[in-house]
């Protein structure tokens, strides 16, 4: 069960992050160049804080309670971005998930990187 959480919880990062550049991309302005921009700019600041924070071999991970924040920070902008894009469903299941995913692992006793935890 915790394996199939674990590769949930990688899915829906990609998601998120595939998100985040369809959010850029539509944000861009009326230029390719600003588009593409945004694009790469968008899921890159999100893995920024991701990888800062959030990743399991990151020097810096924050401890639970504490690593919600970011982690949500990214979710949070990823649904919001499928919601005003006119795919309310879609960030609604996106935001549903990532829920659902954290408290099964939570559940399980499992860190995000798949220790055991307690």
């Amino acid at each position: 069960m915790r394996i199939a959480n674990l590769g949930l919880r990688f899915l829906l990062e990609l998601c998120a992050l595939t998100a985040l550049a369809y959010g850029g991309w539509l944000a861009g302005g009326p230029h390719l160049w600003q588009r593409v921009l945004l694009a790469v700019l968008a899921p890159l600041a999100a893995a920024l804080i991701w990888g800062r924070w959030v990743a399991p071999r990151s020097d810096r991970k924050l401890a639970d309670p504490l690593r919600l924040i970011p982690e949500w920070v990214v979710f949070g902008a990823a649904t919001a971005v499928l919601v005003l894009a006119g795919h309310p469903v879609l960030g609604g299941v996106l935001a549903v998930l990532a829920a659902a995913n954290r408290f099964a692992l939570w559940r399980l006793q499992s860190d995000t990187d798949g220790r055991a935890i307690g």
